[in-house]
């Protein structure tokens, strides 16, 4: 007998937009790099198949962040992660778009009120991927490292003190191209972000239970304006409730340590039976110093990432304490 188990039917739009689109489609704005469309369009493809949408409902306006502009410097010199939202953020108070696509490991902690974070997509692999070596200790001895993230340098330097880091900056490509002309030994990319891009068979991934991600790493976000409550229930009809917690604890770890772009800090959440397991980890910028450690509570129970911020801050040699202002 045949399986009569069906895909369930189309959410309803709100009446608003259902009005709207019959007038013109709605618009998605992301950044113009090849990840970044791509999580573009896997986002306007969850939204057309929720809510039965036709191809040409949803149109992409791709905008070049500031970020993106200058590849020579490190991202705290130009301004921090406000550099990769700061376009975006225009042209929603501009009205040139109705939503915004982002990475959430990309975005500030703390963001202006008029922005509402209205979904989060089902998240990708967390992990980080080596290239140009099997495995962390098969990079030459007194090799070089590239990578524009304090948290990678940090943890490589603090397993791997005799490396040299060098800024790496630019898109998936950009950096690779750069690993192959050998200006450096070894980087790391995102497990997500190659995966998005169909190289997901490249590199060697790093397991969580030893490397931590940046929190938030692998998640995409879905932005509007505060005041848009129609694009708000919208959105929210592909938010993934179990991502949406994870994300959430990791960036109120964030908030509570009062770090920004150039603090080395990792951490990742985990939802399992009804449980959120965090774990953070703090470094000193030379990698020499770190302290880590983890926190269990129910996930319908007021969020504790803060509690562990603070415990990990209060133990934390004065080499890592100055790199927060939540002390």
């Amino acid at each position: 007998m045949m399986n009569d188990i069906t895909d369930p039917p189309p959410l309803s739009l709100p009446p608003a937009l259902a009005a709207r689109l019959a007038q013109r489609p709605l618009v998605l704005g992301t950044r113009q790099s090849p990840l970044a469309m791509a999580q573009a369009r896997e986002t306007a493809d969850r939204l057309r198949l929720t809510y039965g949408l036709s191809s040409d409902a949803i149109t992409l306006l791709p905008v070049v962040a500031s970020g993106d502009k200058v590849q020579d410097r490190a991202l705290r010199e130009l301004g921090g992660k406000e550099l990769w939202t700061r376009e975006l953020d225009r042209a929603l108070v501009d009205g040139d778009i109705d939503f915004a696509v982002h990475s959430m490991k990309d975005v500030e902690t703390v963001r202006p009120a008029m922005f509402h974070l209205a979904a989060i997509l089902p998240r990708a692999d967390v992990r980080d991927v080596l290239l140009g070596a099997d495995s962390i200790a098969d990079i030459p001895q007194y090799g070089t490292f590239g990578t524009s993230s304090p948290r990678r340098a940090a943890q490589m330097l603090h397993v791997r003190p005799d490396l040299t880091v060098k800024l790496f900056r630019g898109n998936v490509a950009t950096r690779m191209a750069r690993l192959a002309n050998g200006e450096a030994d070894a980087t790391l990319l995102a497990a997500a972000g190659l995966a998005r891009l169909d190289m997901q068979h490249i590199g060697a991934p790093l397991d969580t239970g030893d490397w931590l991600p940046a929190a938030s790493q692998g998640a995409i976000g879905m932005e509007t304006l505060s005041a848009n409550k129609d694009m708000t229930a919208f959105l929210s009809g592909v938010n993934q409730a179990a991502s949406a917690r994870c994300v959430s604890a990791e960036r109120a770890f964030l908030e509570r340590l009062g770090g920004n772009c150039h603090s080395p800090v990792a951490a990742y959440a985990k939802l399992s039976n009804g449980e959120i397991h965090l774990r953070g980890e703090l470094y000193s910028e030379n990698g020499a110093d770190k302290i880590g450690d983890h926190i269990r509570f129910m996930a319908n129970d007021d969020d504790h990432s803060a509690d562990l911020a603070a415990a990990l801050l209060h133990r934390a040699p004065r080499s890592i304490q100055k790199l927060f202002t939540g002390i």
